[in-house]
């Protein structure tokens, strides 16, 4: 499947960034261009929406860290909806304890910046 990054900025400040296919290293540049546009922004919260990622090699975990380094330490980055393949990855460098990882979207909860 072709991966694929698509940039949502809300009303409140939220960057969101779906992610979908197999962020390998031919397809990392894609995500971090997107990161790298929110950040121009001066998103208060990154999110990153996985639902629909099917694998992120280690070339995708380079640009989380550089996503979480990028937008600054006051800035929260939500990881939502990834499957348990993807948490493996993160949780095996132990960067789960840099990002938030929740299920699904609440924007209740996630926008009120």
């Amino acid at each position: 499947m072709a991966f694929d990054a698509s940039l949502e900025m809300t009303s409140s400040g939220v960057a969101k960034i779906t992610l979908s296919g197999e962020l390998d290293a031919a397809a990392a540049p894609r995500f971090k261009e997107a990161v790298e546009r929110a950040s121009t922004q001066h998103a208060k919260r990154l999110v990153l929406l996985m639902e629909a990622l099917q694998f992120m090699a280690s070339a995708g975990l380079r640009v989380l860290i550089f996503a979480k380094q990028k937008m600054g330490r006051d800035v929260d980055v939500y990881i939502v909806g990834a499957r348990d393949g993807v948490i493996e990855t993160i949780r095996m460098t132990g960067f789960h304890h840099s990002v938030v990882l929740v299920d699904q979207y609440d924007a209740k909860t996630i926008e009120s910046v």
